[in-house]
């Protein structure tokens, strides 16, 4: 209610949809297919997770995280999607449309968060195997895992209530989903704190994150190239997926921002929508493959679940 007051349109224009007629049905199954496969996905390996108590250790407690994160991300981007495709008049609300900020944007933020995280535990494995257990405990894991959530959660409330504050003097969103970067430039009133919150938040928590992630790999590199054949061959087979885990999300996050902050206007309809939705689409599809294939924990009990005991 806070939102409809303090903002002077009730609702918003999705402006980066065009008609294709009769193929809106191919690409709603396409979209239904991407969304069933990420739910199946990641569900099913959050349950092999916390029924299997010989799973029940900081790294898989990590990636539990990280599916059930892909979970509320997807969740908060699909159904709307699947609607928008199948109308003909791409409005949303003023309410519902910062409700999918805050989901998108909480989902891009937790999962930065739970990759810092998975690069750390990854750097106190392998540099630190003897350490491990008393510098990585449960209490401390399930410590570390609340505090992924709960900053992101309260990053995007404090953005939320900014932008929510600010007077428009337009509706229209050129893009497929909601996003607060384009309400802002709706703005005709002072959007300094915006700007400024935005900064300091990339300057320091960002940039600390990034600093965690690079200083744990470089310091992985350094065992690797360093340490015996077979601390060798751990530290690739933990960090492998954690890499792919990051450039894929890095990939996406680079087309996410350019989308934002760029004119692109003179790129392609279809291929602009397709790299905004790959942030949402790729990572929460290839995580629990690339991790419930390599994990070999993960992959033994995938296969007794599926094919009978192994």
């Amino acid at each position: 209610m806070i939102l409809m007051n303090s903002t002077q349109v009730s609702h918003f224009t999705l402006d980066a949809y065009f008609d294709v007629g009769l193929l809106k049905y191919v690409i709603f199954l396409i979209i239904l297919t991407f969304y069933i496969s990420i739910i199946g996905a990641n569900v099913f390996l959050i349950v092999v997770i916390c029924v299997n108590r010989s799973l029940h250790e900081p790294m898989y407690l990590f990636l539990c995280s990280l599916f059930v994160n892909e979970l509320c991300g997807s969740t908060g981007l699909f159904p709307s999607l699947l609607v928008q495709i199948l109308s003909d008049i791409h409005t949303v609300s003023a309410p519902l449309c910062f409700l999918q900020i805050f989901s998108v944007y909480t989902y891009a933020n937790v999962q930065f968060y739970n990759l810092a995280l998975m690069s750390y535990d990854g750097y106190l494995a392998i540099c630190h195997p003897l350490h491990y257990n008393t510098r990585m405990t449960s209490n401390k894991a399930a410590m570390f895992i609340a505090l992924t959530w709960f900053f992101p959660i309260l990053h995007v409330s404090v953005m939320i209530s900014l932008s929510g504050s600010l007077q428009l003097c337009g509706n229209i969103i050129n893009k497929v989903y909601c996003d607060n970067f384009l309400i802002v430039k709706l703005a005709c009133s002072d959007t300094t704190a915006n700007n400024t919150y935005g900064l300091v938040y990339m300057f320091t928590v960002i940039a600390a994150l990034i600093i965690v992630i690079f200083y744990s790999y470089m310091r992985i590199l350094r065992v690797c190239f360093s340490g015996s054949k077979q601390t060798r061959q751990k530290a690739l087979s933990t960090c492998t997926p954690h890499l792919v885990s990051l450039f894929n999300f890095s990939f996406g996050g680079f087309f996410e921002i350019i989308q934002s902050r760029f004119d692109m206007s003179g790129v392609p309809n279809m291929l602009r929508i397709f790299l905004s939705l790959y942030f949402f689409t790729f990572p929460p599809l290839f995580n629990p493959l690339i991790h419930g294939l390599n994990l070999t924990k993960v992959r033994i009990i995938c296969k007794s679940l599926l094919f009978g005991k192994v």
